[in-house]
């Protein structure tokens, strides 16, 4: 069971299928531009989207909202020095103000790097800054059907390579993504980053932690990887942040908040750089962009999220909804995590190609079947097109992410989740892909319009 009871409750909006049809057509069936009050279960995303405790609501009746000096901001950072190590912290409004901040003030045009995985907002932040970002996967990765448990891994082998060779001195920085968002949930085990430590301690390249799931990754290593099964999720936390030079943190999801970050830094001549362009672009260094109440909660959230009641609960729920796909036919990227379920959208769909995007179809499909908003993370995604809409590169696997919030949904709206799923599933020969009618030039996949590829006579 959930180890907490519930106190406070809000309506969840039941729309007709007639509804839904409208609401995509309106949208250019683009999920992001649906509404809240047309999603019956949305999983987005699992950032921001939590439910606070009840310490939570406490502590922002006790933030301190003063400009500078604010008794919130030296609560929170005492919190986080304690987790991390790191002697300079630094307050955002999320994740994406951090990695602005911090590869503003560290990278140069043309240099580049290396992570597992980057995120796409860490991607864009990278190439923003006129650098080129590199993943290095681990090999065991490309299997999605494989049960090995630690697939988030960094390619050491390349990793190596890459730090010895031609373009080794351009490479500013290692990004190791905690778990590892873009390889389908999937964690970083701590001899892997031990070693891509020691590796870039070697080649005196600096080490992040992208830690927006530092929690959950040390929950899976704890069940996981020998010589840590003793640990609490909480000692293997900071162990994991003792092997980095800092970390960019979305707090909105290990922090169980619905804003604000942080940028942990060891280096004090860096900081220093990056306060300046805090305080231009964010706010006073005490409180950078956040009400003093914000601190407080995500004060309260990083000591309440190791906790391995709560840990076990969102791998619990995990496991359920990945019982629920295979039951419905639906292949899923194996092994289920805790913060999402990644559906094989590919697999499912195969009448329909890559640059016709199966993963957005099956998302949109499971809007259209039960109000589900969740995300594609396949050619949409990451694909490329030229000009005449041919296929320049596509992802290499069309996936379907059911983020899960934290403490939101209960059993039994995964259960209707799973019930949508079977009904989906029963109607894949159906599904049509779709097609780009209109695309920004930076993170399409968040602005695009669409239409379903269909002919004259409603036939795929």
């Amino acid at each position: 069971m959930e180890p907490y009871r519930i106190k406070v409750v809000e309506p969840i909006p039941v729309t007709t299928r007639a509804q839904r049809e409208q609401a995509l057509r309106r949208v250019h069936y683009n999920l992001f531009g649906l509404r809240a009050d047309e999603v019956t279960i949305d999983l987005l995303t699992d950032s921001g989207t939590g439910a606070l405790s009840a310490a939570q609501w406490a502590a922002a009746m006790a933030g301190d909202e003063s400009y500078a000096g604010s008794r919130s901001f030296f609560h929170f950072r005492d919190v986080v020095q304690d987790l991390t190590s790191y002697p300079c912290v630094l307050p955002v409004h999320q994740g994406r103000a951090a990695e602005r901040i911090l590869f503003s003030a560290l990278l140069t045009p043309g240099q580049i790097t290396l992570s597992n995985t980057h995120f796409d907002t860490t991607r864009a932040n990278v190439e923003l800054a006129g650098c080129r970002a590199v993943d290095l996967p681990c090999p065991q990765a490309e299997d999605l059907d494989s049960t090995e448990p630690f697939k988030g891994d960094i390619d050491l082998r390349r990793l190596e390579e890459a730090l010895r060779g031609p373009d080794a001195g351009r490479i500013a920085l290692v990004v190791m993504t905690l778990t590892n968002n873009g390889e389908a949930g999937q964690p970083v085990s701590m001899d892997n980053l031990s070693r891509a430590a020691a590796l870039c301690r070697e080649h005196a390249v600096p080490l992040f932690l992208d830690a927006a799931r530092f929690a959950e990754n040390a929950w899976l290593v704890t069940r996981h990887e020998d010589g840590y099964r003793h640990l609490s999720p909480r000692q293997v936390a900071e162990q994991a942040f003792r092997l980095a030079d800092g970390c960019l943190m979305s707090a909105k999801k290990d922090g169980i908040v619905h804003i604000g970050g942080f940028l942990g830094l060891r280096d004090r001549s860096l900081a220093e750089r990056c306060e300046l362009l805090l305080i231009a672009t964010e706010g006073f260094p005490t409180y950078g962009g956040l009400a003093g109440r914000d601190l407080d909660m995500i004060a309260q959230g990083l000591t309440e999220v190791t906790d391995p009641r709560h840990l076990q609960a969102r791998a619990d729920a995990a496991r359920h909804l990945a019982r629920l796909a295979r039951d419905a036919g639906i292949d899923i990227v194996e092994p289920p995590g805790l913060h999402a379920l990644y559906l094989n959208a590919g697999r499912l769909l195969p009448h329909i190609p890559a640059h016709r995007f199966p993963g957005h179809a099956l998302a949109c499909q499971l809007y259209l079947e039960g109000g589900i908003r969740s995300v594609e993370l396949g050619s949409l995604y990451l694909g490329r097109e030229d000009e005449n809409g041919t296929p320049v590169t596509s992802a290499p696997y069309e996936l379907v992410r059911l983020a899960l919030p934290r403490r939101t949904y209960g059993l039994s709206h995964l259960n209707h989740v799973g019930e949508v799923l079977a009904a989906t599933a029963r109607a894949k020969e159906r599904i049509p892909g779709y097609r780009l009618i209109e695309q920004p030039s930076l993170l399409r996949h968040f602005r695009c319009k669409l239409e379903p590829d269909v002919d004259a006579d409603g036939a795929r």
